[in-house]
């Protein structure tokens, strides 16, 4: 019989046709739902999963599998300790979307500062008066502060300053002040720094739990009452609950989020009343062209786990004791 590979959530047909054409049968799972993930994954050999994750009780339900694929960069909602002690590896694709989440960054500012949304919502009712009441700001020669600078903070540094001519500050623990200095940006000394001089901050860290809530109601009112606060990398980096009270009060000016603490939200969460904020529903990272690439690029490295080719996964520690 073929190896069964589940997909939790659809990916790009690419995708799937690869691993059709690969040896693996590939088989969606009925529902997102981890009770019936767990159901359906006791003959996989391999899974596929996306916002979802996988559980720890999910893999315990699956004696043959051998590697466990994410679809994009984030792992937080798959349970990679357990998947070590298990001795399945762990593979994500951290290069395939980078461009469309910076794009999406890019898109997600213009749409906050030019009141997109607002502005579609009164063209649509006839008030042609709304330009005169609701005035816009340009991005263009503004501050832009970069919380993180990994590959799609790098490509949104590149646009803000080549496509806007942006002032970028950058608050990095990878990257040397010199390293910051030699590509044209400016090297923050602090958060707090960052924070007080930005005109737009965007965050681009990942999840840990030393950066949950990075962003809280302290830092907030570190920022300019003209400022806005993007975030396309991780929700846990921002308390929601500090955010909306600090755009209800106008304390910072907008908000465009495309990552939340939980993706079920509930339908009287404070940010989805506000004026002054953009949501997008973890979309950034899903424009065609980048779910093929990552759907594609994540099927090769879920078969060269299988073939046993040497590989750069998530928990590089458990290669040598690997299921085979």
């Amino acid at each position: 019989m073929r190896p069964v590979c589940l997909i939790v959530q659809p990916i790009h047909p690419a995708g799937v046709r690869r691993r059709h054409d690969a040896g693996l049968t590939p088989r969606l799972a009925a529902s997102a739902d981890m009770a019936t993930v767990a159901h359906e994954l006791g003959d996989a050999t391999a899974v596929i999963t996306r916002s979802a994750g996988l559980t720890a009780a999910a893999m315990d339900a699956a004696p043959r599998l051998r590697v466990i694929g994410s679809h994009g960069i984030g792992v937080d909602a798959i349970a990679v300790d357990r998947a070590t002690a298990l001795g399945i590896p762990v593979v994500n694709t951290p290069e395939a979307n980078r461009g469309a989440v910076a794009e999406h960054t890019i898109a997600l500012m213009l749409g906050v500062v030019k009141r997109l949304v607002q502005a579609d919502a009164a063209t649509r009712a006839g008030n042609f008066e709304f330009k005169y009441k609701n005035p816009t700001t340009d991005i263009s020669g503004k501050v832009l502060g970069l919380i993180g600078f990994g590959g799609i903070g790098r490509r949104v540094a590149k646009m803000a300053k080549q496509g806007f001519a942006m002032d970028v500050l950058i608050l990095s623990d990878t990257t040397s002040r010199a390293e910051i200095e030699a590509l044209g940006y400016r090297a923050a000394g602090s958060l707090d720094a960052l924070l007080a001089e930005a005109d737009i901050v965007s965050l681009h860290r990942i999840s840990t739990p030393n950066s949950r809530r990075l962003i809280g109601e302290r830092e907030l009112a570190l920022m300019k009452p003209t400022a806005v606060l993007i975030n396309t990398a991780r929700g846990a980096l921002v308390d929601e609950s500090a955010l909306a009270a600090a755009l209800k009060g106008f304390k910072i000016a907008g908000a465009g989020l495309d990552v939340f603490e939980s993706e079920h939200m509930a339908s009287d969460h404070p940010l989805l009343t506000l004026p002054n904020v953009v949501l997008s529903p973890h979309c950034a990272g899903s424009s065609n062209e980048a779910l093929e690439r990552t759907a594609e690029e994540l099927v090769e490295r879920v078969l060269a786990v299988l073939r046993g080719i040497p590989m750069d996964v998530v928990n590089s520690e458990v290669w040598e004791r690997r299921r085979r």
